[in-house]
């Protein structure tokens, strides 16, 4: 009876029944600790399907991140409604990608660990998703400019420091998050607004932090002369 029901089953459904056990072996044990026998049986095929599917061990852990990635970017652009104020749609990005990570840690261990800690191809799939998440970002802090309806003449280069220190800073707060008992997502998206938000608005209300002593600071205005080390 087993076989006549994987022999029913689409391909489809069964690949990702597959995937859903190697990203929990993947995530829970490592890339090189995780066995395809332990895999199979967790999702209840043979090894020799597994391998007639995905090939190698390389190849499925690919498609585990490539499949892990696609989720974690949709549910962020998913997320954030257009039209809405810009502050609110930073905070929607946010809250999207924090309750994705809790909801799929195995999944977010092997893209942000494992796949970055083993070489290519592995840590190249997950840079080009880390680009497209840093890309989303660096709009949402352009719109965050126009909505100031500033001209805050920000350079491209400072514009995607900004969010490549943001999108770093949600990676950090994930891992933190996850490992720490009864922090919700609500609470790890606020905890990044209160520490980025504030620096932002700032920032497009023409009143960047600079250095004590150099032009526009507090302690300029206030002629307080700070040396610089």
């Amino acid at each position: 009876m087993g076989a006549v029901k994987t022999k029913r089953m689409p391909r489809a459904v069964r690949e990702q029944q597959m995937l859903d056990a190697a990203v929990q072996i993947f995530g829970r044990r490592g890339y090189m600790a995780a066995s395809m026998d332990e895999i199979a049986e967790l999702a209840g095929v043979s090894k020799p399907l597994v391998y007639l599917y995905l090939n190698s061990k390389e190849d499925l852990f690919t498609a585990c991140i490539r499949r892990e990635a696609r989720a974690l970017t949709e549910a962020v652009r998913a997320g954030v409604r257009p039209g809405t104020p810009a502050d609110r749609q930073l905070w929607d990005g946010l809250r999207a990608f924090f309750t994705h990570t809790a909801r799929h840690p195995e999944g977010w261990v092997v893209l942000h660990l494992q796949a970055r800690t083993h070489g290519e191809p592995f840590a190249a799939e997950v840079a080009a998703m880390r680009e497209e998440i840093v890309a989303f970002v660096t709009q949402l802090i352009v719109a965050a400019a126009r909505d100031a309806h500033r001209d805050p003449d920000l350079p491209e280069r400072e514009v995607a420091g900004l969010a490549e220190a943001l999108v770093g800073a949600a990676e950090a707060l994930a891992d933190w998050a996850n490992a720490t008992p009864g922090v919700t997502a609500g609470q790890a998206a606020a905890t990044l607004m209160n520490f980025a938000w504030a620096g932002l608005g700032n920032l497009m209300d023409g009143r960047p932090w600079a250095p004590p002593g150099d032009s526009g600071t507090p302690a300029a205005q206030s002629g307080e002369t700070v040396p610089l080390t």
